[in-house]
């Protein structure tokens, strides 16, 4: 697809990255940003730069990349989409539920194509880890731990009391802020039933969201995983990095380290961890994917691989984890 206009809402952190990537993959298009502090700079790599929602539609940009705060999601994507726009929606999708089945009506009525950014999704080595497990190299699961985290100020190179991460009226939080755990475990282990949950603020951090969750997933009953439960860890307050995914199963123990590519295998008649897939990261890799696949499936109007509904159902897992925190009782996921 030859693009002519690109539009990019929001420029943060991770604004700049898709800009800088749609320069890369696109460097004969026209991207216009859409702000909303007024700047008369014009960020490198960039065109153009707009503070009016109106001018960007004017614009005529055939894609849109929402990288926004999460409560603004929605009603800038409904708005492009009611002119036939194809949008990537960073994760989360929103920080409430309010306009989803709106946005969707509205974007299949105009035949665009609608992703979430779940990223993750295309990385080498989680594909992977995924396919091993599919593969059944460690027989049944028995159970899973999930860890994501990292020192909110060290994250960005911005005051971290600034960014969408601290504020709650912006969809901060880790919940919000570090989904993608809950994507990928939906997308290798199944739908989710039931979650325990205990959300907090542990630091001093100058916040007003939780900075630690502790949650408990079970999944919906599948053929030989009959109470298959994981254990989720998000937080942003340990000072090393972690990202990392440990199944342990009837054969083996199989672990995924999102930070360095590995996977490790440790079979029942080991003494130690083996290597078994080692892939050199590159941090632009996931999110190339993520626009190519995009792309692809405006070219050939297909669906694509990370679907509306499956960031509706994040979200809805991400509302059960709440009421399970406030209540102190295992919650049903709808």
């Amino acid at each position: 697809m030859s693009l002519k206009n690109i539009l990019i809402v929001g420029l943060g952190s991770i604004g700049l990255r898709h800009l800088r990537i749609a320069r890369e993959l696109f460097p004969e298009s026209r991207i216009a940003i859409l702000r909303h502090k007024e700047n008369n700079e014009i960020p490198e790599g960039a065109d153009e730069v707009f503070f009016n929602l109106s001018h960007a539609i004017k614009f005529q940009p055939e894609i849109a990349i929402i990288c926004s705060p999460a409560s603004t999601h929605v009603e800038i994507s409904r708005s492009l989409v009611k002119q036939g726009i194809h949008i990537l929606i960073e994760k989360p999708i929103s920080n409430e539920q309010k306009g989803l089945k709106e946005l969707n009506y509205e974007a299949v009525k105009n035949n665009c194509v609608l992703t979430i950014g779940y990223n993750l999704r295309f990385l080498p080595s989680l594909n992977k880890f995924k396919k091993l497990i599919d593969e059944n190299l460690i027989g049944d699961i028995y159970s899973i731990r999930s860890e994501v985290g990292q020192y909110l100020p060290n994250w960005r190179d911005t005051d971290y009391r600034k960014t969408v991460s601290a504020q709650k009226s912006l969809g901060g939080g880790v919940l919000l802020e570090l989904s993608h755990e809950l994507d990928y475990l939906r997308w290798i282990f199944g739908d989710v039933e039931s979650v325990q949950a205990q959300l907090s603020k542990q630091s001093k951090l100058e916040i007003d969201v939780e900075d630690t969750a502790h949650i408990i997933l079970k999944f919906k009953q599948k053929e030989n995983n009959t109470n298959l439960v994981a254990s989720l860890s998000l937080d942003f307050i340990r000072h090393d990095n972690v990202r990392s995914c440990h199944v342990i199963g009837e054969k083996a123990s199989l672990k995924w380290n999102g930070l360095t590519g590995d996977i490790d295998l440790f079979k029942s008649n080991n003494s130690e961890w083996e290597n078994i897939h080692s892939y050199e990261i590159d941090q632009d890799e996931s999110y190339k994917g993520e626009w190519l696949h995009f792309i692809e499936c405006i070219n050939k109007r297909k669906s694509p691989d990370i679907l509306f509904q499956d960031g509706i159902k994040v979200l809805d897992i991400i509302d059960s984890i709440n009421k399970a925190s406030s209540s102190g009782k295992r919650v049903k996921v709808k």
